[in-house]
């Protein structure tokens, strides 16, 4: 996993020294851009007080629309320092998009970043838009009103059903983007299709166009319940990516409700025969059907493309 180059539509740019300077040459607006910060892996709490103050200081937290969260010292053993980044809501007047855990795997294992309840977080931002965590390790999301939120997806290698309950409770009328990386039992995942029937029936998320339920060991259950889940009709993407889905779960999509309406299926990393493959693309002629990266079972077992 590498650290990303774009987020929330803009280009990442590390804060560094003189990296304002080099932009304001180019012309390139400071809103223009997406700002990553972190601090060195050994660092403390003070540390990431400093960056953010520095940060929002040299750049001008007014300018800042996207912020992008690296290291914030042993994300291994320590929760992100949230209560300072609500602490700087007001420098923040238009932070739209927000990237908590963005490490790659050198730096912390994906299922070993710490959380905690990001809630207190989205109430403390109320224009937030997108959200995105990396990591699930403590992760909690007690239920929350939020008015503007329009993407919210959570990468990990296991996670806890606690976080989809909050999710179903949370009242997000303006969601459009749901991401869930459910993972395995091993790393912590225990999210079952009955946590995830209030996704499924669609009540909570009316705006919602794209499902994904990526990297799961229960793909193919999860195909299962989606073949007659009321939110599918509304949808215009759906991903299953990363996960374990074979033939069970391709069988049951196409013996489900119909897929025709989707302009994108993204299936890619899985156990599908050529024989369903080619099922899935003749059933589905306008729907751009990823079905790339087939994978083959390790002495009879199947991996997720993400666990640890």
């Amino acid at each position: 996993m590498r650290h990303i180059t774009t987020f929330a539509g803009l280009p990442v740019v590390q804060f560094e020294p003189g990296v304002v300077d080099r932009l304001d040459a180019k012309g390139t607006p400071r809103s223009a851009v997406a700002w990553r910060i972190e601090t060195d892996y050994e660092a403390d709490e003070e540390a990431f007080r400093t960056v953010l103050d520095r940060c929002l200081d040299v750049v001008g937290g007014e300018s800042v629309q996207a912020l992008v969260v690296g290291q914030w010292g042993e994300a291994y053993d320590t929760p992100p320092p949230l209560h300072l980044l609500i602490a700087a809501r007001l420098r923040l007047p238009h932070l739209r998009a927000l990237f908590l855990g963005e490490m790659t795997s050198e730096e912390c294992e994906i299922s070993w970043i710490n959380h905690t309840d990001v809630a207190p977080l989205l109430a403390a931002f109320p224009g937030l838009e997108v959200l995105r965590i990396r990591g699930a390790d403590g992760l909690q999301l007690s239920p929350v009103r939020h008015m503007r939120l329009r993407e919210l997806a959570v990468e990990s290698g296991g996670l806890s059903a606690g976080v989809v309950r909050g999710i179903a409770d949370s009242h997000l009328p303006a969601l459009t983007d749901l991401e869930l990386w459910l993972g395995v039992s091993q790393y912590g995942g225990d999210v079952s299709v009955e946590d995830l029937a209030p996704v499924f029936s669609g009540t909570g998320v009316p705006r919602l166009r794209r499902l994904a339920l990526r990297n799961a060991e229960i793909a193919d259950q999860v195909a299962a319940a989606l073949a007659g889940a009321p939110v599918v009709p509304r949808l215009e993407t759906l991903d299953l990516s990363l996960g374990i889905l074979s033939d069970q779960g391709a069988e049951a999509l196409l013996l489900g409700q119909p897929l025709t309406h989707l302009r994108r299926l993204d299936l890619s990393h899985h156990f599908i025969s050529a024989e369903l493959a080619d099922r899935l693309r003749a059933e589905l002629p306008g729907v751009d059907v990823d079905l790339s990266d087939e994978q083959e079972e390790d002495d009879g077992e199947r991996y997720t493309a993400v666990s640890e």
